[in-house]
């Protein structure tokens, strides 16, 4: 059994010892040939990832038809699902070609604080892409006075913040705590449950103020998301003519299939009673809403929404 160390405190190796100064993140253990093949795959959907969510964000800053709120969090939201994936799969692509799949302990907590952050602050922007589109549905006469350019920025930059906040105070008392045994972690990345199961000292006061700080901002905003809809749907259902309602369902579909996608996911491996999965599992499911529903999201919104197919087609013309 190694001795404890903390995460500021790097372990160099002596010359009569193998000790790796990090964690080790086992990715998906394979054969060298399906390393390869992995770091081939998952090159390719990080390419694809930046192509389709970059190609939103410049579709909306030169076509000024798109200079409306609800095109302006989808942009910001596409900038968003940039950064999410690159938190994670950058490394990701590092460690199927590196023999020793180490990650220094300033790196897993950095990971750790971006990966978080990302997600929470994806959580609050379909919030208030949802509370968007219920002004746009439910209050259409209203909507122009009330969902200014003033307040859709203030809305912005109250999502960037709070995503960033929350979750900074539990990571540093982490990343301070003392690390004892193999440092492994059978994981793709730096995550809660892994890395507070190597922890000297079992820390469950913390474990617990954790998994609850994650649980809120899922549960409420989640919540909240519901309800919007549940209003929208109600007000759609008193649409006289079936085009309108056609309309009104084709404008809030690409944010409801965004919304299904990252919160079904989420809440498996976050809320659901067996929150205590197989490694195997947690790879598949956090796989699933870190790196597949960021390359979704452009094509969903593409082939959902005809004004943005129109100025993609344009923007890909030029």
């Amino acid at each position: 059994m190694m001795g404890p160390f903390t995460a500021h405190r790097l372990m160099k190796p002596s010359n009569n010892s193998s000790t790796i100064a990090g964690f080790i993140l086992l990715g998906f253990p394979c054969p060298r040939e399906g390393q390869v093949l992995l770091f081939v795959l998952f090159s390719a959907v990080y390419l694809l990832t930046l192509m389709g969510n970059g190609s939103i964000i410049c579709a909306v800053h030169w076509d000024p038809r798109l200079h409306t709120p609800m095109y302006i969090l989808l942009a910001n939201f596409s900038f968003l699902e940039i950064w999410y994936v690159t938190s994670t799969v950058p490394n990701m692509l590092a460690n199927f070609l590196s023999d020793t799949k180490v990650i220094s302990f300033s790196g897993c907590f950095l990971q750790f604080y971006f990966f978080f952050s990302f997600g929470c602050t994806e959580c609050f922007f379909l919030a208030v892409m949802a509370f968007d589109r219920y002004l746009a549905i439910c209050r259409p006469l209203h909507y122009p006075t009330v969902m200014t350019a003033r307040l859709c920025t203030h809305l912005v930059v109250s999502c960037w913040v709070l995503g960033f906040l929350w979750f900074s105070i539990p990571i540093i008392i982490i990343s301070q705590m003392s690390f004892c045994g193999s440092r492994i972690i059978d994981h793709f990345l730096c995550d809660t449950g892994p890395l507070l199961a190597l922890t000297c000292k079992k820390a469950p006061v913390v474990k617990l103020a954790f998994s609850n700080l994650t649980l809120l901002p899922l549960v409420i905003l989640f919540l909240f998301i519901m309800g919007s809809y549940a209003l929208i749907l109600r007000a759609v259902l008193k649409v006289p003519s079936a085009a309108g309602r056609k309309k009104a369902f084709s404008t809030c579909g690409a944010h409801l299939s965004v919304v299904s996608l990252f919160y079904g996911s989420v809440m498996v491996m976050y809320v659901s009673p067996t929150s205590e999965h197989e490694a195997g599992m947690q790879k598949i499911v956090t796989l699933f809403y870190s790196v597949v529903t960021p390359l979704l999201n452009p094509v969903i919104y593409s082939l959902r929404n005809k004004d943005m197919k129109k100025a993609l087609q344009k923007f890909l013309r030029i």
